[in-house]
């Protein structure tokens, strides 16, 4: 029996099914992968979670907000308890954590579209209007470093984060020929010479700013259903964060793909958010910290995937894949500078 037939035969105990359940493998990111289950008639989103599981906790300020987000007007898709009420469910036998979802049919947001980047600014301000205060994580710690606070120098010490000889012997993730890491560590050491000037106003923010926030909205992670409406999904990452600085990164998550930012696109995003009655602004280099340490720390943690041979062939082929993508996406000082320019003066 497979890995993927165990937890379906599970959830289908837990949630108290009698049909047939058909599974098919749908997207999958850094902390899970979703599968999609056919309940006739229903349908639903099970998440796999790679490591350690969100708390009680996290899932309970999870669910809190998205009650709060609904009301505002924002689409997502409902968590399912099953039939204990419980939100989170351990496999038997040491296997994976997992949740429930309700299945929306959804697809990338045509970036081509003139609309889209004022929907994003008015589905951010939506977001960011209902959000409460919160000066902690779910858990009472305070603001996790991962969102203020870029990897030491000393983390990227490694050799191989600067060179990989040629000769040696490493079983590449991907099939298709010479081992990964040869092909970005040159890249790599490139973009670590710019980090000093790039990180120089990266900062924690100043705790009568923070809301609670997404803290994950990316292009995966903002989709359209059939009728064109924008959907947020994962929610796993949503804690305290300044509104600000939230968007400063959505600039860049959605308008930034390598050295050109789409300026037009920014402007109209910012503009409908500031119209729409979002509270964040960006006004000075520190507000790009959020977007400086989410994509450096994020970095960090794949080449380490990338360069451990016990970790699972899946998973390091995945890591050089976003490595790749992690370094053309990111930011220069320059790109800094021509957005805050851009948002300073509006």
């Amino acid at each position: 029996m497979s890995v993927v037939t165990e937890l379906v035969a599970y959830v289908r105990e837990a949630f108290g099914w009698d049909d047939d359940v058909v599974v098919s493998a749908g997207p999958r990111g850094a902390l899970g992968q979703i599968w999609r289950l056919e309940v006739d008639p229903a349908r639903y989103a099970l998440k796999e979670i790679f490591g350690e599981p969100p708390s009680e906790a996290l899932i309970e300020a999870e669910l809190a907000f998205a009650r709060r987000a609904a009301e505002a007007g924002v689409r997502l898709p409902a968590g399912r308890p099953d039939r204990e009420g419980r939100h989170l469910l351990s496999a038997p036998g040491g296997g994976p954590w997992l949740r429930l979802y309700d299945w929306i049919d959804l697809r990338p947001v045509d970036l081509a579209a003139r609309a889209t980047p004022r929907e994003l600014g008015t589905l951010l301000a939506r977001l960011h209007r209902c959000a409460p205060a919160a000066t902690a994580e779910a858990d009472g710690g305070p603001p996790a470093a991962w969102y203020h606070q870029v990897p030491a120098e000393r983390e990227w010490a490694r050799p191989e984060y600067h060179q990989v000889p040629a000769e040696q012997e490493w079983e590449p993730a991907d099939a298709a020929g010479q081992p990964a890491a040869q092909e970005w560590a040159g890249r790599l050491a490139e973009r670590l010479a710019t980090l000093p000037e790039l990180c120089a106003a990266v900062a924690p923010a100043d705790p009568a700013e923070l809301i609670v926030c997404h803290r994950d909205l990316h292009p995966e992670n903002v989709l359209a259903d059939p009728a064109g409406a924008l959907v947020v999904v994962d929610w796993d990452n949503l804690g305290p964060a300044a509104p600000g600085r939230e968007l400063a990164r959505a600039l860049f998550d959605w308008f930034c793909d390598g050295p050109d930012a789409d300026l037009d696109a920014m402007r109209a995003m910012y503009e409908a958010y500031v119209r729409d009655g979002g509270p964040g602004r960006i006004t000075e280099a520190a507000d790009f910290s959020m977007l400086l340490a989410t994509r450096l720390n994020f970095l960090l943690v794949q080449t380490r995937v990338a360069l451990d041979p016990g970790a699972e062939r899946r998973h390091r082929a995945w890591a050089e894949r976003e490595i790749d993508e992690s370094l053309r996406i990111l930011p220069t000082p320059r790109q800094l500078a021509d957005v805050l320019a851009l948002t300073a003066s509006r």
